[in-house]
Parts: structure tokens; sequence; C-alpha cells
């Protein structure tokens, strides 16, 4: 079977984030850029867009240089690895499939002058970010308790914010509801897409050393979906939503993958421990 690559809308810093927290999380070790480059190579990605990246995430403060005689080597800093532990809890605990809502919403209201163009733009974006929609044009909602207070102190709106616990009164179509605040079909696509993607190596092997690459790509697009996904009650959802099926693809393709690629990290990946001084 033909390798698979990294799709146009997947971008290396998420690939990086992903290689990361697949082989660096938790180790207290760090990775030679000539590993990173060698494996990104066979995700389709070219050298230079590798060495950008690696430099830009420095540069972010999402990685952190640890020179070892003419190497160097990147670990991760404190926020980059907070990011990629709520990426783990997304994936493995909290899962694409919500069966536990208690009926509860977030509410969120808001009021911006009309000249705040941009505070209202970033506002929106971080909303659904976290799994708001547009309930109306300064009320937004989102499914179970939703702690907002970091994401409205950072953008300095604290004062033109009102968050609120809320339960629809009997009666409301919560069904037809979400299908007017959120774009279902999207993100059905999103899901049926991936299947069609990843369903053949649910029976194909790739090759020995290109496993490693495969399993970050298939971790990658995976995390990228259900992080845009608000994790709607699926008792309120299409009887053929796709996200348990998506799912189930995911967990046997990464099952299968893992002997290959844990071997394929062993032979190609140079990694050495933290030092006192940089931890």
């Amino acid at each position: 079977m033909g390798r698979v690559t990294m799709e146009e809308s997947l971008r290396p810093q998420s690939l990086m984030l992903t290689f990361l927290g697949d082989q660096v999380l938790g180790r207290d070790v760090c990775v030679y850029s000539g590993s990173v480059i060698d494996v990104f190579a066979r995700a389709g990605v070219g050298e230079q867009a590798t060495r950008s990246t690696l430099t830009r995430m420095v540069q972010r403060g999402l990685l952190r240089r640890q020179r070892e005689g003419r190497r160097m080597y990147f670990g991760l800093t404190e926020h980059s690895a907070a990011v990629l532990r709520d990426g783990e809890r997304r994936i493995w605990q909290t899962g694409a499939v919500n069966r536990q809502w208690d009926g509860t919403w977030t509410l969120l209201g808001f009021s911006l002058p009309e000249s705040w163009q941009r505070q209202r733009h970033d506002l929106r974006s971080k909303l659904t970010w976290s799994g708001f929609g547009p309930l109306f044009s300064g009320l937004w909602i989102a499914p179970g308790e939703v702690d907002v207070s970091e994401l409205v102190a950072e953008l300095g709106l604290a004062a033109h914010v009102k968050v609120f616990r809320a339960h629809a009164d009997t009666g409301t179509d919560i069904a037809a509801m979400i299908e007017e605040t959120w774009e279902l079909t999207e993100l059905a696509a999103r899901y049926e897409a991936f299947v069609r993607r990843w369903q053949p190596w649910e029976t194909e092997l790739p090759d020995a050393d290109d496993a490693l690459a495969l399993r970050l790509l298939l971790q990658a697009e995976w995390l990228r979906i259900i992080r845009r996904d608000p994790r709607l009650p699926v008792v309120h959802l299409p009887d053929d939503w796709p996200a348990e099926g998506a799912e189930k693809t995911f967990r046997r393709v990464h099952e299968r993958l893992t002997p290959l690629a844990d071997a394929s990290a062993e032979r190609l990946l140079d990694l050495l421990p933290v030092r006192p001084d940089q931890a």
C-alpha cells in the first residue's frame, strides 16, 4: 500500500507536537534534530520545513534547545507539556463521543464596542476552539460546564463577558438548536474523511521504518478533528453520527501500528536525558 502523507490542512507544528508528545513527554529527554528530520521526511515534510518549524517553536516558547557537542537537541517547555497533556486527555480519556452529558449548558454573553473588531474576532475564535457555538450574535453556548475564566482573562474582556450554567426548559427542541448552532455536516464530513483515509490500514502494515511516521500522522489528524468537535451530547445527534466509528478506526489502526512504530523509534531516534541545568 502507498505511503500516507501529511494532509494539506495539517500544519508541521501540529505534527511536531504530536511527535514530542509521543516520544518526549514525561520522559525527561530531548531529541536530536537529525532524528526529527528523518522521521518527518518519511511523513512527507521536507528538511527545510522541519528546521523552520523547530526554530519557530523555540521562538514561541514551545520548545527549548540543548546543545551536545555539535548536535542540537530539542525538548519541551512547561507550556508545550501542558498542551500535550491536554491532547492526551482528549484522545485517551475524554474521547470523541459524549455519552455522560448531564443536561447542563454553559452560556456566555458578551457585549463589545463596535470598534473592537479584533477583540470580537479573537473571542469568537477562542470560544469556537472551546466548544461554543453562537446561539445568538452575542450569546454563545457549549455543552457541559466549561471554564472560560482563563480565556476571558487572557483577552482582557472580563468586564464585557457574563457566564451562566443553564438547563433547557421542557419542550425545547435541543436537536434542532444544535443543528442551528453548529455546523454538523462539516464536522461529520471530517470524521467520514478520516475513516476513508485510515480504514485500509486496519488490515495493512507499512514498511517497518515508516510505521513511526504513519502513527504520528494518524494521531495528529485525529487530535485535529476532536479538538474541533464541541462534544455535543450524542443523545441529541443524528442516529448515524460518525464519531464512534471514526474513533474505533483510530484505535484499531493505532494498536496495529504501535509495535512497529515503537521498534522504529528505537532504531531511528537519538534521545538524551535533559541536563539538570535545562530542567
